[in-house]
């Protein structure tokens, strides 16, 4: 019985200097300098600059995404033409967004069928729309195999 005691006394020792206690410190200081440059920014009326200069659509695709998670999506035009499948050589990129437009539509409980909008901008960028939910992405940092897999269905 003596030795449990004296393993339990070691372990909330050890318990307590698991984590130093300067770097709990640092860390709520770290957040709180975060919170006040945040706060500083937004009082002062610091305009955002990590939001994307709004351009105009120069060209766009109506299409739709189908499939499912084991046999992966086809993109298919306002005819029923496919045009591109997941599952070819590049194109897993269209799987991702796929999953993001269904969660989407889940949440807002939308029809999983209704079309997409590629677009292409007058900056270069390409974007897919979706004005069922409002959602939207812009095809940018996302390598350029992944913005190509939609960037090829407007050429």
């Amino acid at each position: 019985m003596a030795s449990f005691n004296t393993l339990s006394n070691e372990m909330k020792h050890r318990d307590r200097e698991m984590v130093p206690k300067f770097l709990v410190v640092a860390m709520f200081a770290l957040m709180a300098a975060s919170l006040l440059l945040v706060g500083v920014a937004r009082f002062t009326g610091r305009p955002v600059t990590s939001v994307v200069a709004h351009s105009d659509i120069v060209q766009e695709i109506s299409v739709t995404l189908q499939g499912s998670r084991s046999e992966g999506v086809g993109v298919y035009d306002e005819s029923g033409a496919q045009l591109a499948h997941s599952t070819d050589a590049k194109k897993g990129f269209i799987d991702v967004i796929w999953v993001a437009v269904t969660r989407e539509r889940l949440v807002q409980n939308l029809s999983s069928d209704a079309p997409l909008r590629v677009v292409r901008r007058e900056n270069g960028h390409v974007g897919i729309l979706d004005d069922t939910t409002g959602w939207k992405i812009e095809l940018i940092g996302y390598g350029k195999d992944n913005v190509a897999a939609f960037a090829k269905l407007l050429d």
